[in-house]
């Protein structure tokens, strides 16, 4: 049956122009209504986005005052701070970069439904992230400059962020298109960039910083925060892995050999750039951590992203941090109400229930 009469108006609707599942794409479907969810294609897609809500904290339900107590006291080293300050810089303004990037370089160019509703959750979810460093910095009482300076200031920071940035450039152009080989496989570099490379590399080695500090029951309220941050961010990464396939196995031209030893010489500069950064942190080491373990942990963690977009392994190193999958399998058991700040105040005045 092609039409059917509506029993309000008696009108005759063509079904032949209904959406069909199998007309759905990534990127490049003219076919189908962006706006029209049902019927769902990528099922992974929806299941991040449930994920995603499921989920769901606000920074502010995140007691700080035992923080606070520790931060104003003598018990840490300038070591120890130096960590913590450089981790608060490069993720402070690290999110935004994310969030920004999914906003003006990959929102218009997917052209599925359900891929796009995961988009809008997690561009929401950058947003807590960005909000949670605001809450610290104020909350410990911090120069916000400062710190959301150092991505510009912090050599170690601006080196990642600019190459991740440069990443983006073609995408953003006005008249840039996925119709083309070249448009395609630069849209592959850039979800590349931002998914396996800044959050699935970068913010992993100062994930394993900040969580130190909380394994030894200090500075709980930031590892708390960071915790959440994690669980997020592993529903973003794999995200993005099953989108960047996804767009592979329905552009296979766009997946060449050449292509192929760019991304891999992508994540062997990026390797680079982050050891630099833990080697800058930690100058002396601290928690037992140091500028080795760091280099064999994202060596480590760079071969697990690149098998699973389908690429060689290039380090085969171990991993020095087994706890952090442990820690990346948090179930959502916080009774945020239990520990919930009454009224957002300053790092002076905060009062919680």
């Amino acid at each position: 049956m092609s039409a059917c009469c509506t029993p309000d108006r008696g009108g005759m609707y063509d079904l032949s122009q209904r959406i069909r599942v199998e007309d759905k794409r990534l990127i490049n479907c003219k076919a189908v209504d962006v706006n029209q969810l049902w019927p769902l294609k990528y099922a992974w897609a929806w299941e991040h986005y449930l994920n995603g809500c499921a989920n769901h904290w606000m920074p502010t339900e995140v007691p700080m005052h035992k923080d606070i107590e520790l931060w104003r006291s003598d018990a840490l080293t300038p070591d120890e701070r130096l960590v913590i300050m450089r981790n608060l810089g490069f993720f402070s303004t690290g999110e935004s970069l994310v969030g920004n990037n999914i906003v003006l370089a990959i929102f218009k160019h997917i052209t599925n439904p359900e891929a796009r509703q995961y988009l809008l959750r997690q561009a929401f979810e950058e947003a807590i992230h960005t909000h949670a460093f605001h809450y610290i910095v104020e909350s410990l009482g911090l120069d916000g400059r400062e710190v959301f300076n150092m991505y510009r200031e912090v050599d170690s920071i601006k080196g990642k962020d600019e190459f991740v940035m440069s990443l983006t450039e073609r995408v953003l152009d006005p008249d840039f298109t996925t119709e083309t080989l070249e448009g395609i496989q630069d849209f592959i570099r850039n979800l590349v960039g931002f998914y396996v490379i800044m959050e699935g590399i970068f913010f992993y080695s100062g994930f394993v910083m900040i969580l130190s500090f909380h394994r030894q029951n200090r500075m709980t309220g930031i590892g708390e925060q960071f915790q959440y941050i994690l669980r997020d961010e592993t529903v973003h990464l794999n995200f993005g892995i099953d989108l960047i396939n996804t767009i592979k196995e329905e552009n296979p031209e766009a997946w060449t050999e050449e292509l192929r030893r760019d991304l891999v010489g992508m994540i062997r500069q990026a390797v680079e750039y982050e050891i630099a950064y833990a080697r800058e942190c930690l100058p002396n080491g601290v928690l037992g951590l140091n500028a080795d373990l760091f280099r064999e942990y994202v060596q480590y963690i760079a071969d697990r992203r690149l098998e699973r977009i389908e690429l060689p392994v290039q380090y085969r190193s171990r991993n020095p941090f087994p706890w952090m999958s442990e820690t990346m399998d948090l179930p959502k058991e916080k009774n945020f109400f239990e520990t919930r700040v009454t009224e957002y105040q300053n790092a002076g005045t905060l009062v919680w229930d």
